[in-house]
């Protein structure tokens, strides 16, 4: 096994002027929540999987008894209208465990995306706050000033008078290697606490992501598992206030 290697999954699909749009695990696992809900909801079908040395070493254990490695996975759906554009949709398990990793698999994945002819991409995630909001805004980061006028007519934010900062991982690292091979790309980070699966957070970035690529998706799904998590978060607190307000005896052995 190479250091990053790709299996093909039976034929290669025929795509014309795809979007690779990206969503690995990352803070809230908002950009992953997002892409998989998108997967799912309009039927795209796997072609391809990837492994690398630089992901934990470890198998997932099947329901079945059976194992598998972890990976990362390649898929493709064909748009059905005219204002639409095929996709590539990539998601898994784990991002590289090291710089040296993550620069090794944005450059694969970006040579697969060559391959097919990609000339923009989406990658999406999640904005840590540390604390609870209850809109999220998606904020956005692109390769182009010309990106960053269409993308405010999606609804995407761009913050301007704060500090500069940074999109690890390969988020950012698809936009900026992406960049070197003249492949335009825009990042939307959804805000999020950060501390748990934000669901609302993902319905957001998808709504924007929608717009930005004359898609339509029942998000239903996300609803219902942002409700889930909130009924989480609120026994959280709860707890914690408790503690907070009735703390245990101090015991003293004499």
């Amino acid at each position: 096994m190479e250091y990053v290697t790709i299996k093909w999954l039976g034929r290669k699909p025929k795509l014309v002027n795809p979007i690779l749009i990206e969503g690995l695990p990352g803070i809230g696992n908002v950009g992953k929540l997002a892409v998989e809900h998108l997967i799912d909801s309009i039927g795209a079908k796997k072609f391809a999987e990837l492994y690398c040395k630089d992901f934990p070493p470890q198998v997932f254990i099947n329901p079945d008894g059976t194992i598998e490695l972890v990976k990362n996975e390649f898929y493709y759906w064909k748009a059905k209208k005219k204002e639409q554009r095929d996709l590539i949709l990539l998601t898994g398990d784990y991002q590289g465990l090291s710089s040296q990793g993550q620069y090794e698999l944005v450059e694969k994945i970006l040579d697969l995306a060559e391959q097919f002819g990609v000339k923009e991409i989406f990658t999406l995630g999640g904005y840590g706050l540390g604390h609870e909001v209850d809109k999220p805004s998606v904020l956005c980061a692109t390769t182009d000033k010309d990106l960053v006028k269409t993308m405010k007519k999606y609804g995407a934010v761009f913050r301007k008078n704060e500090p500069g900062g940074g999109i690890v991982g390969a988020s950012g690292l698809l936009l900026g290697l992406g960049r070197l091979r003249d492949i335009k790309g825009v990042c939307f980070m959804g805000e999020t606490p950060g501390y748990l699966v934000d669901p609302k957070s993902a319905k957001e970035v998808l709504k924007v992501l929608m717009r930005a690529t004359n898609l339509e998706v029942d998000l239903t799904a996300l609803e219902d598992k942002a409700k889930e998590i909130e009924q989480i978060a609120q026994q959280l607190r709860d707890i914690e206030a408790q503690a907070m307000e009735k703390p245990e005896d101090l015991k003293y052995i004499g």
